[in-house]
């Protein structure tokens, strides 16, 4: 088919307006051809402009290519998916008694390792900065057995990065670009800020007393690279996803005509079920091995999005028809451009229509608010659910680790509304999205709240 650039980049260039987006980048893969558009600037403060080769933070897509680097060790049969981290990593220590020998790698890469997963200290620059914050995650509890649920784990996905290292004898870097970067002929993906200087870097934004002004800092504190450090293009993203809609193999059109980089057995894999998600809709939200799974109206779908600091990225394959979009966005009502601008997207190329955002139930729901206060608590954040006077939940979420010093919001307030029973939606600001809050017990550890993909242990 024939994409039609200039409507897409008017759609961009509407939306991003809409919702106060500094500047975007998109790329839509669409039968074997490769469509770009971008708007706004990369920087508030200097007004450069946004360009298709502008290079972004990606933040978490970058798992599913470590979760890649992985699989590409079980194919040379280096690394058995099944047997304990301890086996590989025997120095790695966690604050849970013999939880190493539990987490497996397959735990690690679907998120059901139950590590706490948002430990944001800094380990510093250099070739050891990805071994020295394995060694600091020694403080560091598992929420839940492994496998038992599942819980967004940063850390877990580190901990694989440095296998990796283990593996190949060198950096995580050095393998990414070794194995993939190199490979796949992508010439705007990169790891380091020195590295991304070179191009036209996007810098974060966030909101700040209704104005949008440019983050704190840049990037992530160091060490944290194989859970979200790559920094690329919209268009060298979709060409990785071509890797994974390929079954393996890049294109014979691709300049370094790498052929095939992965087995058909751990491509399918990667995209096969390993834990589902706790969702408002029961089994329509899965993760495979770094990649999060979908059912769009019956449509198979592959995606992961990131966040940094300021920076959110977003990406959906649709393997029926080796289709890819990517987003990449330096602020703004993010999320929100991502839903409009991939609603359209995918229903006028594909004919698959997107699922709407969650909303209150349209008709009242009965709620003991008895049953749901509490603290609940992990690494980075304390949640504190309340009763109000008029018999409504709300929840104040604190952030307590590192990155509360470079947020424009250490402190949030949601008044949740009910969508189904222990599930409930609630927002901070009029203008966001919805976000769900999923009460419920993982058989004989307790309860749990899962928001923002996170399994959060009751702790009182």
């Amino acid at each position: 088919m024939a994409i039609d650039t200039a409507h897409w980049q008017a759609r961009l260039d509407e939306l991003a307006g809409r919702y106060h987006v500094p500047g975007a980048s998109l790329a839509i893969l669409a039968d074997g051809e490769v469509a770009t558009a971008a708007t706004g600037v990369v920087n508030l403060g200097t007004g450069v402009e946004t360009t298709p080769d502008s290079v972004f933070q990606v933040g978490s897509i970058t798992k599913v290519w470590t979760a890649t680097l992985i699989m590409q060790l079980v194919d040379e049969g280096l690394l058995d998916l099944d047997a304990p981290v301890a086996d590989v990593l025997p120095e790695l220590t966690l604050a849970t008694p013999g939880a190493t020998d539990q987490v497996t790698v397959r735990h690690l890469l679907s998120h059901s390792s139950g590590i706490d997963g948002d430990m944001f200290d800094d380990a510093g620059r250099g070739a050891d900065s990805v071994e020295r914050y394995v060694a600091m995650c020694a403080k560091l509890s598992q929420l839940h057995p492994a496998g038992a649920t599942m819980s967004y784990s940063n850390s877990g996905f580190v901990i694989a990065g440095r296998i990796i290292e283990r593996l190949t004898g060198g950096t995580w870097d050095a393998a990414l670009r070794s194995r993939l970067i190199e490979p796949l002929g992508l010439t705007r993906t990169v790891t380091l800020p020195e590295e991304a200087i070179r191009f036209r870097a996007a810098y974060g934004h966030q909101e700040v007393d209704g104005t949008w002004q440019l983050a704190p800092v840049w990037a992530l504190p160091g060490g944290s690279g194989p859970a979200g450090g790559i920094v690329a293009t919209a268009a060298d993203i979709v060409a990785f996803a071509r890797l994974h809609l390929g079954g393996g193999t890049t294109p014979a059109t691709e300049p370094a005509g790498a052929g095939r980089l992965l087995s058909a057995a751990s491509t399918a894999e990667m995209q096969q079920p390993q834990i589902t998600v706790p969702s408002y809709l029961p089994g329509s939200r899965h993760v495979g091995l770094g990649w999060h799974l979908y059912d769009w109206d019956g449509h198979r779908m592959i995606a992961h999005n990131g966040g940094t600091i300021g920076q959110y990225a977003f990406l959906v394959a649709l393997p029926e028809t080796d289709g890819a979009v990517c987003l990449l966005t330096n602020g703004g009502r993010a999320t929100l451009l991502y839903q409009d601008l991939f609603t359209e997207i995918f229903g006028s190329l594909w004919q698959v229509p997107m699922p709407p955002l969650p909303e209150p139930a349209a008709e009242p729901l009965p709620v003991e608010p008895g049953r749901y206060v509490g603290r609940f608590e992990r690494e980075g954040i304390r949640i504190e659910v309340t009763a109000t006077d008029d018999g409504s939940l709300a929840v104040t979420a604190t952030d307590t680790g590192p990155l509360a010093d470079v947020s424009s919001d250490p402190v949030e307030t949601y008044v949740l509304r009910p969508l189904a029973p222990d599930v409930f939606v609630g927002r901070s600001k009029e203008d966001q999205p919805w976000a769900t809050f999923i009460f419920y017990e993982v058989d004989g550890h307790g309860g749990y709240l899962h928001c923002g993909g996170r399994a959060t242990p009751r702790r009182d």
